[in-house]
Parts: structure tokens; C-alpha cells; sequence
């Protein structure tokens, strides 16, 4: 990835993370906005994003995003001057809900260690 395309991609992060604190601060609260990868073409991008809570709450982050995306797109294309205004697609980033259940894992792994001497 080109230096010019991974500042593309942090300052498009930034911008929408700003939008959704500013604009719909109650609502979105537990969720994060963790990557985005803009493409080469500058015409897609991927936004990753992470929730804080039950399968509920990413439901609601999933519809959210569904419904939002064309408005948190104009808000991005005004503030970050580009050649096209990328179409975004949300995914959940369950990466984080990964290393918990890691670290889940881990700690069962050490009690079971110290029970056992």
C-alpha cells in the first residue's frame, strides 16, 4: 500500500468516527470504527467497524450503517477532497471479540495451572 493511500484511509477513518460522535453520539457510542481500505481507484471503500456488546446491539450497528451509508458518505466527501467520493461498504470487525475470547481462554488455562499445583 502506497503511503499516499494509507493517509487516504486513516483520514477518511478520522472523518467518519468525528460524524458519528457528532452527529449520532447517543446511538453509536458502543461501536468503533476500527479500518478502512480505501481502493486503489479511490471509488470503493471498506469500513470496518467493531461493537461494543450482545448480537443485538451489532444488529443495530448492521441496519444503522445499512441506512446511513449514503448520508456518511456526502459528510466524507465533504471534508475529504478526492477524486471520487468512495462508495463505503460496512463490515463488522470481530477482531476484537476474537482476543477477548483468547484471552478468555488464557485465563481459564491459568486458574486451571494454579488449581492443579
Amino acid at each position: 500500500m502506497s503511503l499516499r493511500l494509507a493517509r487516504v484511509n486513516e483520514l477518511v477513518k478520522r472523518e467518519i468516527g468525528n460524524y458519528l460522535s457528532t452527529r449520532y453520539g447517543a446511538e453509536t457510542v458502543r461501536w468503533t470504527i476500527t479500518s478502512v481500505d480505501v481502493a486503489a481507484d479511490l471509488r470503493n471503500a471498506t469500513v470496518a467497524y467493531s461493537v461494543v456488546g450482545d448480537d443485538l446491539s451489532a444488529r443495530e450497528a448492521q441496519q444503522f450503517f445499512r441506512k446511513h451509508a449514503g448520508e456518511i458518505r456526502g459528510v466524507v466527501s465533504k471534508y475529504v477532497i478526492l477524486k471520487y467520493s468512495p462508495k463505503l461498504q460496512f463490515v463488522r470487525d470481530l477482531g476484537i471479540e476474537r482476543g477477548n475470547r483468547v484471552m478468555e481462554i488464557l485465563d481459564t488455562l491459568d486458574e486451571q495451572t494454579e488449581v492443579g499445583k
